[in-house]
């Protein structure tokens, strides 16, 4: 069967794309073309890659985009919508002129917070997914990931949100600092390696950075192995987020959006708190936002 529409989630590392017919998905395809890897004229021939049998001979294939194709450094520039506003607004897609006919593509717009600071791109469609999935919530919704977010909610609109480069921080520091020699090899996880360096974290996010190196010479005088090292560093920097994002989960319903390991960490994290968390997933709510879009 021939899709109706197609639904692309273009992040910074990958790409995945998905054939939407009258009842919803029919296919799922996916690349490591992201936006990292793409110069402005690359974006069309990575789209068309895995698309291209899906396209009419004749007419054009309407194509709903979200996530990082709309980055200044991407596609075309998708302008950002100042909250407190609705996640998604289809009056504000961003059209991209194509070389191939076919094609109809539009990009949906980032968020953007004035104080303090912040933005999002593709986390926008996610909430919007979920709020589709979830009538009716308020209350808080975690996307954590590379730069985790987290996002007041209130009768459907985004009233504020905050950002952590939790993820990002996490790869830094495991694959380029000093304490990546104890970390290599370090598959797996220790759930009270986690716990504890959460609990310190949480408790004194003043010390952070020497609990940092302490990883490092545990490794060095008391044979801290790879696993127990990962584990207490993804617990210290899971940590320090939530000491930080108190305001937003203390005494609210969280809902977390994202891949399923990544959430269960959060659950897990958010558990010790006392708060029990609903887990979505980020792919299904990436969909469902930009399926919202099409709907009249």
């Amino acid at each position: 069967m021939a899709p109706d529409w197609i639904a692309v989630d273009w992040g910074t590392s990958n790409l995945r794309v998905t054939a939407m017919g009258p009842e919803g998905p029919l296919a799922t395809r996916g690349s490591d073309q992201g936006m990292g890897q793409l110069a402005p004229d690359g974006f069309e021939p990575a789209l068309l890659a895995l698309i291209s049998d899906w396209l009419p001979a004749t007419g054009q294939m309407p194509v709903m985009v979200c996530g990082m194709a709309g980055a200044r450094q991407g596609w075309v520039e998708a302008r950002y919508r100042a909250v407190p506003c609705t996640p998604l607004d289809a009056g504000a897609l961003t059209p991209v002129p194509t070389r191939d006919p076919r094609l109809e593509v539009r990009i949906a717009p980032g968020l953007s917070q004035a104080d303090p600071a912040d933005v999002m791109r593709g986390e926008e469609t996610q909430i919007a997914g979920a709020l589709t999935l979830d009538p009716g919530f308020d209350g808080v919704i975690c996307l954590p990931g590379t730069h985790s977010k987290w996002a007041h909610v209130s009768a459907g609109e985004v009233v504020s949100f905050q950002t952590f480069l939790t993820g990002e921080l996490f790869a830094l520091l495991s694959e380029q600092s000093v304490l990546r020699h104890g970390l290599a090899g370090g598959d797996g996880f220790e759930e009270d390696a986690f716990d504890a360096a959460l609990s310190d974290a949480l408790s004194h996010p003043h010390r952070f950075a020497a609990r940092l190196f302490g990883l490092r010479a545990e490794g060095l005088l008391s044979g801290l192995t790879p696993v127990a090292a990962r584990s207490r560093l993804s617990g210290l920097l899971i940590g320090v987020e939530l000491a930080a994002a108190r305001p937003y989960w203390l005494g609210q319903p969280v809902t977390l959006v994202g891949a399923e390991k990544l959430s269960a960490l959060y659950a897990r994290a958010l558990a010790q708190q006392g708060i029990t968390a609903r887990q979505l997933s980020g792919p299904a709510s990436a969909l469902a936002g930009l399926a919202s879009l099409r709907r009249p």
